[in-house]
């Protein structure tokens, strides 16, 4: 099976709206402090802005060209891989590691992988997208992926044992 463009965003869109889920879930832990409580919420905020920026991406008309290129198939086929290996696949999966998540360290670990998983997936969207438009869009939230992943991995090092 292989995705259209169209489902390739709903894809990209609800990548972003499992990460809202597992940030949102993670801060209901009761023994986080007041730097976790802060980081957790401007990560869950940073992924319904990207949530919004992939629904604005569907409306670009241009978007639809992309199905013609000739490597269509095989970048869908690549996507699906991605999606399907995803450390939050679906919504329930990403409120359950939250919630079963020990402590900080382990959702900070959950974390991390499901932001590395999310920039993969965003780089082999940008890397077969024809438009500037589009391109610049996802830069940009890979950029702000890439800053997610550095800042998990920095606050890690410095604030757990």
């Amino acid at each position: 099976m292989s995705y259209s463009v169209n489902e390739v965003i709903e894809l990209a869109v609800q990548i972003e709206h499992n990460g809202f889920a597992f940030y949102n879930q993670a801060l209901k832990h009761k023994d986080l402090d007041e730097k976790s409580r802060n980081l957790l919420t401007l990560l869950r905020d940073q992924e319904l802005n990207h949530e919004k920026t992939f629904l604005a991406l569907r409306e670009d008309a241009d978007i639809k060209a992309l199905e013609l290129t000739q490597d269509w198939g095989l970048i869908a086929s690549y996507l699906k891989t991605i999606t399907e290996a995803r450390l939050f696949n679906n919504e329930e999966v990403a409120i359950r590691m939250a919630t079963n998540a020990k402590d900080i360290n382990a959702i900070l670990d959950y974390a991390i992988g499901f932001e590395k998983d999310t920039m993969l997936f965003f780089h082999t969207v940008k890397d077969s997208l024809t438009t500037e438009r589009g391109k610049s869009a996802v830069a940009k939230i890979i950029h702000e992926e890439i800053t997610h992943i550095l800042k998990l991995t920095e606050f890690k090092a410095i604030h757990t044992v």
